[in-house]
C-alpha cells in the first residue's frame, strides 16, 4: 500500500537531520583516515623507515625435469627410482640410439604412462653424413619415423648431438658443417613426410671451450629445429652456470630465440656438489630454460667421468631435492 506524502516541514527537518548526520559521518571518516595514516607512519619509523617485509615467493617450478639412466630403455625401474629419490617423477627421459637401432615403442609407452616424454639421441657414429643426406639410409629412417608416428605421443629427437665438439665422428674437425646440416634437414624432412609430426627436434650443442667450434656453423635453420639444447657439466670448484653455460647461450641467442633445454648435465664431487646443484637450478630458472636432464650415471674415470649419480649420495641428493622444489 502507498504511504501518504509527509508534510513539507517534516520532510525538511528530516533532510537537515540527514545532512547533519552526513557531516558528522564525513568528519569521523576523515579523522579515521588521519589516525590510520599516523599509525602507518609510526610503524614505518619503528621499522627503521622500511615497509614491513614481504613473504618470500617460491621460485617457479622447472617445466621439464629430465634424467638419463644407463639401463634405459631396457627398463624403466631406475627412472622410477630416481623420481622417488628426488621427490618428482621425470617428465623427460633420455636414451641413446646407435645408427641402425630403432625407436623403442614399448619404452615410449611406459614413459607416457608416467607422464613423461621420451628423448632420443640418434648418433651417426662412423656413418657418412653425405650418404645420409643423399638418401642412402632412407629405409632405416622411414621405419624409425613410422614407429614414432604410430606411437603418437610427443617425442624429442636429437641427431648428432654435441657436433660443435671434436670427440664424435660427426663433429668439429672431423666432419664438414655443410654435410651435417644437409643430413639434419634430410632427416627432418623425411620424418615429416612420413607423418611423424609429433617430433620436437632438439639441436643439441656442447658448452663452449677453446676446443669447440662456432655453433652457428652447424645451425640447420629455424624451419628444422623446435628446441635448442646445451650440454655442460660442473667439473671443478668455482664453475657455475655463468661459466659453463653462459658463453654458448650468448652465442646461440645471436641467431635464434627458440626454447632452450639443458640437454645433459651434472655436478661432480670435485666441483662441490651441494653448492653446484643449487647454482645449476638457480641459473636454469634465471635463464627461463625449458628444463634440465640430469646424467644419473655412476662412473669413476677421472675428471671427465666423475660419479654423477645422486642415489646413494645423501648430501647431493638433499641439495637436488631442495633446489628442485625451490626450498634451498
Amino acid at each position: 500500500m502507498t504511504q501518504p506524502d509527509l508534510e513539507p516541514a517534516r520532510r525538511q527537518g528530516q533532510h537537515r537531520t540527514a545532512a547533519r548526520h552526513s557531516v558528522r559521518t564525513g568528519t569521523v571518516a576523515r579523522i579515521a583516515v588521519v589516525v590510520v595514516a599516523a599509525i602507518a607512519v609510526a610503524v614505518v619509523k619503528l621499522s627503521g623507515g622500511h615497509s614491513p617485509p614481504r613473504a618470500p615467493v617460491a621460485p617457479a617450478p622447472i617445466p621439464y625435469l629430465g634424467v638419463f639412466e644407463p639401463d634405459a630403455p631396457g627398463t624403466y625401474a631406475s627412472v622410477d627410482e630416481f623420481g622417488r629419490a628426488v621427490g618428482r617423477q621425470p617428465n623427460l627421459v633420455l636414451y641413446y640410439r646407435g645408427w641402425g637401432q630403432h625407436f623403442d615403442s614399448g619404452f615410449a609407452e611406459t614413459a607416457a604412462s608416467r607422464g613423461a616424454t621420451p628423448f632420443v639421441q640418434m648418433d651417426p657414429t662412423h656413418v657418412s653424413l653425405a650418404r645420409i643426406a643423399h638418401g642412402a639410409y632412407d629405409a632405416y629412417l622411414t621405419s624409425f619415423a613410422r614407429q614414432v608416428a604410430a606411437f603418437g605421443g610427443p617425442v624429442v629427437i636429437s641427431f648428432g648431438h654435441e657436433m660443435n665438439g671434436y670427440w664424435y665422428s660427426w663433429g668439429y674437425t672431423r666432419a664438414r658443417p655443410a654435410e651435417f646440416i644437409a643430413a639434419w634437414r634430410h632427416i627432418v624432412t623425411l620424418f615429416r613426410g612420413r607423418g611423424a609430426s609429433n617430433v620436437r627436434w632438439l639441436w643439441d650443442v656442447n658448452s663452449k671451450s677453446r676446443r669447440t667450434g662456432p655453433v652457428h656453423d652447424w645451425w640447420p635453420g629455424a624451419r628444422y629445429v623446435t628446441w635448442v639444447g646445451v650440454n655442460g657439466y660442473y667439473y671443478l670448484p668455482g664453475q657455475n652456470f655463468a661459466t659453463v653455460f653462459g658463453p654458448v647461450i650468448a652465442d646461440i641467442r645471436r641467431f635464434t630465440h627458440a626454447p632452450l633445454l639443458i640437454g645433459e648435465t651434472a655436478v661432480g664431487p670435485r666441483a662441490g656438489q651441494p653448492e653446484g646443484i643449487r647454482d645449476l637450478f638457480a641459473g636454469a630458472r634465471a635463464q627461463h630454460v625449458l628444463g634440465l636432464v640430469w646424467f644419473d650415471r655412476t662412473s669413476h674415470g677421472g675428471l671427465y667421468q666423475q660419479n654423477w649419480r645422486l642415489e646413494g649420495n645423501a648430501a647431493a641428493l638433499e641439495a637436488f631435492r631442495r633446489a628442485l622444489h625451490g626450498s634451498g
